[in-house]
């Protein structure tokens, strides 16, 4: 062991006021002493997801990641409703989106539109950074920061780089000017719309920065229980695969280099294997029932209970973590003592079939696999309402791959399901 430093980079995906989660899981995470261990060494945002990250990345700067919660949540307080007039035009703006969506309202084009809606955010962007002390880090004294957008007239991606560039309020503007609401943002001699029509959020170039892991902090769902029939729940399950679109594909080609590593087959130091953890969204009812429309809601309750999910999916991504050290590490007493008492255990092939077991039989179970399993972190591991793991059966003559999926509640492992990996 050097006792370096765990090098954790950190990917903010955009998803409109449905960031205020990446808002509470960047403050648990960075305001607990689960940390200490660890040297954040980048972040990357688009849209909301890029304001975010930049006020983390503030805090970083100025060497107290703790203030990361101060900053976060001054910035969505301050950008949730707080008026009576404001309500009416943040109903108004929800109502008026959800007809769109309906096909029941035409669209207005943001140059027919009297407000400015991105004067008032980049007032609120430099009411909490002070971008005047902001200068291009080319000597990489501080974590790396990439904000994502387009350019509207060439097509081509960018990436705001802080060690090429320096990040300016009119760069995170860049990256949020969704074109149906705001004007397109004229900045470093481009044309920008929002950053969901390139890299949401920049992985690739994340890598830069040498992580050991990379924690994505995903706003849009990988999947759905029920198939879209509406034409308000087609519209929103359109938004959230197109705006995963382009970074699974960047997380499918990191699993990739990771597997190819594994197996011997890619050699040299240009590339590392690089963890990915995911914690994702999980959405409200409530938001449910305005399609996309809820990623315009500043209602401050509504803020505030995203901030509250993103904290605590963040407490257990933290449990999620201590368990599987454990279980990488052989420390079998660590791993149990992580389990409830009425822990239930559910298993199918192949793990062996088994009728569900709780309490001690369970435990024993557990006990077992530790022996037979070992996990597979060529795979991105997922924390949602549960988390997921892809393993191996240590017995090489079957070569034999897996799924676990384990739920916590409290700092505690409460059921576990053990099944087949996805093809």
């Amino acid at each position: 062991m050097t006792g370096d430093p765990l090098r954790v980079a950190i990917a903010c995906q955009g998803g409109g006021s449905h960031t205020a989660f990446t808002a509470g899981v960047l403050s648990r995470l960075l305001s607990g002493d689960e940390l200490n261990g660890c040297e954040v060494v980048g972040l990357s945002g688009t849209s909301g997801g890029a304001m975010c990250a930049l006020l983390a990345w503030s805090a970083l700067r100025d060497g107290d990641r703790r203030r990361a919660r101060v900053l976060l949540d001054g910035f969505w307080a301050d950008n949730s409703v707080s008026s009576l007039l404001d309500a009416a035009v943040n109903a108004g703006v929800i109502g008026t989106s959800t007809l769109q969506s309906l096909g029941l309202a035409p669209v207005a084009s943001p140059y027919h539109i009297p407000v400015d809606g991105l004067r008032q955010l980049r007032d609120l962007l430099v009411r909490w950074v002070d971008f005047d002390r902001i200068d291009v880090d080319a000597a990489g004294d501080y974590p790396l920061l990439l904000v994502g957008a387009v350019d509207v007239l060439s097509g081509q991606f960018r990436v705001f780089h802080s060690r090429r560039d320096r990040i300016t309020a009119d760069m995170i503007l860049a990256s949020a000017a969704i074109p149906t609401l705001f004007r397109t943002v004229h900045t470093d001699g481009g044309s920008f719309w929002d950053g969901l029509f390139s890299q949401n959020p920049p992985v690739r170039e994340l890598l830069d920065s040498r992580p050991d892991e990379l924690w994505v902090i995903q706003i849009n769902p990988t999947a759905r229980a029920a198939e879209p029939r509406s034409v308000l729940d087609i519209a929103d399950r359109r938004n959230e695969l197109s705006g995963n679109l382009s970074l699974y594909q960047e997380l499918h080609v990191i699993e990739l280099i990771d597997r190819l590593l594994a197996d011997g087959l890619l050699i040299g130091d240009k590339y590392k294997q690089v963890v990915v953890r995911v914690l994702e969204f999980s959405r409200p009812r409530s938001s449910q029932l305005w399609g996309p429309a809820s990623k315009l809601d500043r209602d401050a309750g509504f803020i505030r209970s995203l901030i509250a999910q993103g904290a605590h999916q963040a407490e257990e991504f933290l449990t999620v973590r201590t368990f599987e050290d454990a279980w990488r590490r052989g420390d079998l007493e660590d791993v149990l003592q992580l389990l409830a008492p009425d822990l239930e255990l559910t298993s199918t092939t192949p793990f062996g079939v088994r009728e569900p077991v709780r309490g001690q039989q369970a435990h024993e179970a557990i006990r077992q696999l530790w022996h037979e399993v070992r996990m597979d972190l060529t795979h991105k591991q997922l924390t949602r309402e549960q988390a997921v793991w892809m393993v191996r059966l240590v017995d090489a003559a079957s070569g034999d791959r897996g799924r676990v999926q384990a739920k916590f509640e409290d700092g505690r492992v409460v059921s576990i399901q053990l099944g087949p990996a996805p093809p």
